[in-house]
């Protein structure tokens, strides 16, 4: 096996509105109560650690890269648009590999899901 992934980061532009999103669509704890204000998500022992955080004025893009496994991807999807992020592919099964589906959140961060 290659390296291992062990820890995902999500930067927006809001550092407050970036952690909420997140902490609402997934219920993730996310604790920022650092200098800079760097919300480290608490996986309760389960998947990868991970941060949430904002590059607020400095002028560099949003970005990330994970996947999150979900019980009921259209059920996120739709959650994911109530809360201002856009899907990108609807639920798609790949046979014999995998159902997933993609979402853009409101700052065009595209998360890819799969169906656990």
């Amino acid at each position: 096996m290659g390296d291992p992934v062990v820890h995902f980061e999500i930067i927006g532009k809001d550092t407050a509105k970036t952690q909420s999103f997140y902490a609402d669509l997934f219920g993730w704890k996310i604790d920022a109560n650092n200098p800079m204000n760097y919300g480290m998500v608490d996986n309760g022992g389960k998947g990868i650690n991970g941060g949430v955080a904002g590059y607020g004025d400095s002028g560099d893009p949003a970005r990330t890269t994970f996947y999150v496994e979900v019980s009921d991807l259209q059920a996120k999807l739709d959650k994911a648009e109530s809360l201002g992020g856009k899907t990108i592919m609807p639920v798609t099964e790949i046979p014999g590999a995998v159902t997933m589906a993609m979402f853009s959140d409101p700052d065009g961060n595209v998360i890819g899901m799969t169906k656990g």
